[in-house]
């Protein structure tokens, strides 16, 4: 149980808003050592599974200057007017509608964005400014709206990608019921996600839809005056 203690350290990390990639490092040294390894064939292994999964990781480390160029040349201020100027726009309508199309290309095995590429980028200055029409949002109502846009991102990819038998994520549940002895087809599996992945759906209206009720009741505070211009 002592090889546990790992996942206690994420847990308190976490919940002390510690830097995530700091506490998943030291959780995993940490599990490394109560299991018996060397700090040396802890850092051998996690270089050999860099290297074994590279086709996982490096497109996401080569998309961060991507990402990093667009926003220097304005991509969210462009695509917050944008959302200044949709009349029906709201930050729920724009979350559900991510959600929504997250999992329809998760069901489907395509990977359309992630949190670094599609949330941080894009949804989230369209859902602010969405929110925020003509005014500016305080720091607390901006968090929230992040936090919805996050789990938008984490729930639309989880609960569909199940349905396709080409994710991995299926051929994984099917590999971890073979090896304790359950039989299961792959059709069963997909059978029974598909309902959950209508259910998220439609908890996801719901959320959203609570989410610009709250948002109606915060009245946004007017935008700061330029210099030289008093504040009416």
């Amino acid at each position: 149980m002592t090889k546990l203690l790992g996942i206690l350290l994420i847990a308190v990390g976490f919940a002390l808003r510690w830097n995530a990639l700091l506490v998943v490092a030291l959780a995993g040294i940490a599990t490394g050592l109560l299991a018996g390894f060397s700090f040396s064939e802890i850092v051998k292994m996690t270089g050999q599974f860099f290297v074994d999964n590279r086709a996982l990781t490096l497109p996401v480390i080569l998309m961060v200057p991507v990402v990093g160029l667009l926003e220097r040349h304005g991509l969210q201020e462009r695509v917050a007017h944008l959302m200044r100027q949709a009349k029906a726009a709201t930050a729920g309508r724009v979350l559900w509608l991510y959600q929504f199309v997250r999992e329809l290309t998760s069901m489907f095995g395509i990977s359309m964005g992630n949190h670094a590429s599609m949330v941080r980028p894009l949804v989230v200055p369209m859902a602010e400014a969405a929110a925020a029409k003509d005014g500016q949002l305080n720091d607390a109502t901006s968090q929230q709206i992040r936090a919805h846009a996050a789990a938008a991102e984490n729930v639309g990819n989880f609960f569909a990608d199940d349905i396709f038998v080409a994710v991995g994520a299926l051929l994984l549940i099917k590999g971890f019921f073979d090896s304790v002895g359950v039989p299961v087809e792959l059709g069963d599996i997909k059978l029974w996600s598909a309902p959950t992945a209508v259910w998220v759906i439609a908890v996801g209206w719901w959320r959203y839809r609570v989410l610009d009720a709250r948002l109606k009741q915060i009245r946004p505070a007017p935008p700061a005056a330029h210099d030289g211009e008093a504040s009416p």
